[in-house]
């Protein structure tokens, strides 16, 4: 399925399994349970900016551009539940980066005492690390 083109021909839905066409991914929501600690994280440790003021809980901190942006909701109060990384659910978010933004990503997270593990996948090498509530978060490039 990778590399087909989705375009609507005059006699249907072309080579489509569905009438509509998703454009790109728009952002990825996370409760955090500080909104504002996660809002300086977002933005110290990975550069993302906050792009509107959201007025209530419900409503989302819009972290980054549009390709690479987070919604940040406040959490409701309860206890976590028991969850590993191989568990049904959210894995992690990942984020492409060129090879030496990579690298000077490193020294950055390096500087601010935030903890990583790198990866080599074969086809790519990757950077992951969690934010203060526990999300998984890839920084990866394939340019090798």
């Amino acid at each position: 399925m990778l590399g087909r083109t989705f375009h609507r021909e005059a006699s249907g839905w072309g080579n489509r399994m569905t009438p509509f066409h998703l454009q790109r991914l728009d952002h990825v929501s996370l409760n955090v349970s500080d909104r504002q600690r996660s809002i300086d994280w977002y933005r110290d440790v990975l550069g993302l900016e906050l792009t509107n003021e959201p007025k209530r809980d419900d409503w989302p901190a819009f972290m980054g551009e549009f390709g690479a942006c987070i919604a940040l909701f406040q959490a409701q109060p309860t206890l976590p539940a028991a969850r590993n990384d191989e568990s049904v659910g959210f894995r992690h978010v990942a984020f492409t980066v060129g090879k030496h933004d990579l690298e000077r990503a490193q020294t950055h997270l390096t500087e601010r005492g935030v903890t990583f593990r790198v990866e080599d996948h074969g086809d790519s090498h990757s950077v992951y690390l969690r934010d203060p509530d526990g999300h998984t978060l890839e920084l990866t490039t394939y340019e090798l």
